[in-house]
């Protein structure tokens, strides 16, 4: 139930936008691709901490992709945005819902 974590000593929360750097391998190759969107959640602990991002694509159609915070793959984490308002949840899980999401 932790509510942030840091990452190359950059400290996120739960709420902000955030855009992951992360590597692909294709054959013998190796590109980056980058994943925005909000912080939903924080789970785990130590080596074992993960966070979910939340994106909303076209008609409507959020991604959620967990990203582990130690992997290799996870090239960097940028801060784009923070929430408008303190956050007071440590899940934010209502923002699935199509009505949370345009309020």
């Amino acid at each position: 139930m932790s509510l942030k974590f840091t990452h190359k000593d950059i400290e996120f929360n739960i709420g902000e936008t955030v855009k992951v750097q992360y590597k692909i391998k294709e054959k013998d190759k190796e590109r980056l691709q980058a994943f925005d969107g909000i912080i939903m959640a924080i789970t785990g602990r130590g080596d074992n901490l993960t966070f979910l991002v939340v994106k909303k694509a076209t008609d409507n159609v959020s991604v959620e992709r967990i990203f582990p915070v130690n992997s290799p793959w996870v090239d960097s984490i940028k801060k784009i945005r923070s929430p408008k308002r303190k956050v007071r949840r440590s899940k934010l899980y209502f923002l699935r819902k199509e009505r949370a999401r345009s309020l």
